[in-house]
């Protein structure tokens, strides 16, 4: 490749990884964060269908993907509803899950690094179930069931929590809570696969990639 052209090419993807970044702090500035007692609250389930939730939904979606996520829940933007969205895996269709509820999980677990778009820069250990069955309505109203495996059922038990009012630091392993309790008091960053005091997996113990919800 010509010099030059290589020197253009590098540009514009340059151009557009700024860009990029610029569109996610803008879709960020959007997501509560750490401390805000909304964090800690629960959500009311919904009660009525139409235009306005549809238009919640999808200004949802834009936030999520545009910030870089895969998943987030109302409670998130301020908006104490059980409505959540989710997209696990870039072939996926972004979803929305109204007045979502865990039926059912199955016994066998899997421990991975969850990130959390209202925990900057932060990210946990977190054991859950690896097969869970999600019941809720679309954003229709009409009932849906989802049979979820690995990621997806992850992200759906990880936004659900959001609306109940849990985070994954109420999750995780204590010495690992202490120390992202301190990183989010300081500005500072924390992952567990990083830092000096992270214990290996325990014997038969899987852990997966982080992902952002």
């Amino acid at each position: 490749m010509p010099e030059e052209a290589e020197k253009t090419e590098t540009e514009e993807r340059e151009a557009l990884e700024a860009e990029l970044l610029e569109r996610r702090d803008a879709a960020l500035a959007h997501v509560v964060k750490f401390g805000d007692p909304v964090l800690k609250s629960e959500a009311s389930p919904v009660r009525e269908f139409g235009p306005a939730l549809r238009a919640e939904a999808e200004r949802m979606i834009a936030i999520m993907r545009d910030g870089m996520g895969v998943g987030l829940a109302a409670t998130q933007i301020r908006v104490l509803r059980r409505l959540l969205v989710f997209q696990a895996g870039a072939d996926s269709e972004p979803t929305a899950l109204v007045n979502p509820e865990v039926q059912w999980v199955s016994d066998e677990v899997v421990v991975a690094e969850e990130g959390c778009l209202s925990l900057p820069r932060v990210s946990l250990d977190v054991e859950r179930p690896l097969h869970a069955r999600i019941g809720g309505h679309d954003i229709e109203g009409a009932e849906v069931r989802i049979e979820a495996s690995g990621l997806e059922a992850r992200v759906l038990q990880h936004e659900i929590d959001h609306l109940d009012g849990v985070l994954i630091l109420d999750r995780a392993p204590r010495q690992q809570r202490k120390a992202a309790l301190r990183a989010l008091r300081e500005g500072d960053s924390y992952s567990p696969s990083l830092a000096e005091e992270s214990e290996p997996p325990e014997l038969g113990e899987h852990r997966e990639p982080k992902h952002t919800a």
